[in-house]
């Protein structure tokens, strides 16, 4: 009682110990009891440290190098070592819903608002499905010749490099959203020809690899980063987590279906696996490895969406969502010839039949199969007899290449000759226009998006900035 400080245990113990030394004191054992008594009373004394022994004043002096003396042989000192910058720590977003609140702010000011105000109108507009219309080659190219790069449409959205985009389908404002290495998104209201214009927010921990805005609610935009997949709710003004990774890797993502309820989400380690925005918390429905040691991107088809087509490791291979299982999943088709590792592979956005990928191996490919209509039952045969009729040196390109959503067959790359240029090819190879501006674009613009309707190109470069062409 009189050491509230001691443990149960130790109280306990002490207990048995008086409880002993009574017991011997009655068998007349004085000097046992009396020394148990002594240890029953004694409080407990706090640990010390032992003390150092003194060096003897006749030891000799230990013998220390010239080098961790920082001693040139001469006798001279050595000039001290500059100070290593210190790492730059990124912030941590803890899980679950956050609010739309941009990163240098503690609350939302007036022109954030305004900010998501546009995105919220724009997105009440465009309530109608969107449909892609093919032009012929030479209107198409005539368009692309209309298209170019002012001062105005030049600004520095991220802070760090750009990693993903994605553009709204308004057709009457142009805005759009980027992603950088360290979690940051960057809404921009390019319309709006202000200083003001564009605001970022922090809703992950880490590189924001892949974006989408929903296609039957573009009020909602989609982002997944290595660690979650989350969906900006402007309605709400929140970013709500869908769905989240302990593991950190998390790699791509495509919708499933046109209300964009249900997922397909890649992984680093190579697995893929299903998730359903409709089901409480945040696990996925399924979990399936495909055999790959790498997974980077995930495509849906645009017609036949229980196909999607996965890209890794030198692997492109298509599979049938309904069939994927835990284990010993095998493709439908797959599409050979890359001898190093894929960076992308996309089907064309009106029939799908036609894929486009980016090799390390110094190659674009583009696999086609002309005059069959895409049939479910007759799929192997038509993707899996694909042959690649464009096979182009890509060591002047960066990566990935996209489709544009307007044209069945062509698609759009960020090249690194000079002056630095994105350049659109047909998918016979032939190269149909180049997109540079030397006062205003001096940097490659590795990742690209066309807007879906309009005749609008946004290229993202290595420190954050946008380009609109």
């Amino acid at each position: 009682d009189g050491s509230p400080q001691l443990s149960a245990y130790e109280r306990k113990r002490l207990k048995n110990i008086t409880e002993n030394a009574k017991f011997f004191a009655a068998l007349k054992l004085h000097e046992v009891s009396a020394r148990l008594h002594q240890i029953a009373t004694k409080r407990q004394s706090h640990a010390t440290k032992r003390a150092k022994p003194k060096k003897a004043e006749d030891e000799t002096v230990r013998r220390r190098s010239m080098r961790l003396q920082r001693v040139e042989p001469s006798g001279i000192p050595m000039p001290e070592m500059p100070a290593q910058p210190e790492a730059e720590e990124y912030p941590q977003v803890p899980a679950g819903p956050l609010p739309m609140i941009p990163e240098d702010q503690m609350e939302n000011s007036k022109l954030t608002e305004e900010l998501l105000a546009t995105w919220m109108s724009i997105s009440e507009v465009l309530l109608v499905t969107i449909t892609n219309i093919l032009m012929i080659l030479s209107r198409y190219q005539g368009s692309l010749n209309s298209m170019g790069l002012s001062e105005d449409n030049v600004k520095k959205v991220v802070k760090y490099r750009v990693c993903s985009m994605a553009i709204h389908p308004s057709e009457s404002i142009i805005f759009v959203a980027a992603g950088d290495k360290t979690g940051q998104i960057g809404l921009w209201n390019v319309t709006c020809k202000s200083e003001e214009g564009a605001h970022v927010f922090i809703p992950h921990s880490s590189s924001v690899t892949c974006m989408h805005f929903s296609p039957c609610n573009p009020a909602h935009l989609l982002s997944l980063s290595t660690e979650s997949l989350r969906c900006g709710d402007v309605t709400r003004a929140v970013f709500d987590e869908i769905c989240r990774s302990e593991e950190g890797d998390l790699s791509s993502f495509d919708f499933l279906e046109d209300n964009a309820s249900t997922a397909v989400v890649g992984y680093w380690d190579g697995g893929v696996a299903v998730v359903d925005r409709r089901t409480p918390g945040t696990s996925s429905e399924l979990s399936a490895d495909i055999g790959f040691k790498r997974t980077r991107t995930v495509h849906v088809h645009p017609v036949n969406k229980q196909y999607f087509i996965a890209a890794g490791s030198a692997d492109v291979c298509v599979y049938d969502v309904r069939y994927l299982k835990s284990n010993g999943n095998k493709p439908v088709s797959s599409l050979k010839g890359h001898t190093k590792s894929v960076a992308s592979a996309y089907f064309s956005p009106v029939t799908g039949n036609r894929v486009v990928t980016v090799c390390a191996d110094d190659r674009l490919r583009c696999f086609s199969r002309k005059g069959l209509p895409f049939l479910t039952r007759v799929f192997y045969c038509v993707l899996g007899s694909m042959t690649p009729p464009l096979c182009h040196r890509a060591s002047q390109f960066s990566v990935p290449s996209v489709w544009d959503p307007k044209q069945e067959d062509c698609f759009v790359v960020g090249s690194m000759a000079r002056p630095r240029q994105i350049e659109v090819f047909q998918d016979t190879g032939k190269l149909l226009h180049s997109f540079y501006n030397l006062d205003c674009l001096s940097s490659v613009c590795s990742i690209n998006v066309v807007h879906p309707t309009k005749n609008i190109l946004v290229g993202g470069n290595s420190s954050g900035r946008l380009h609109v062409f």
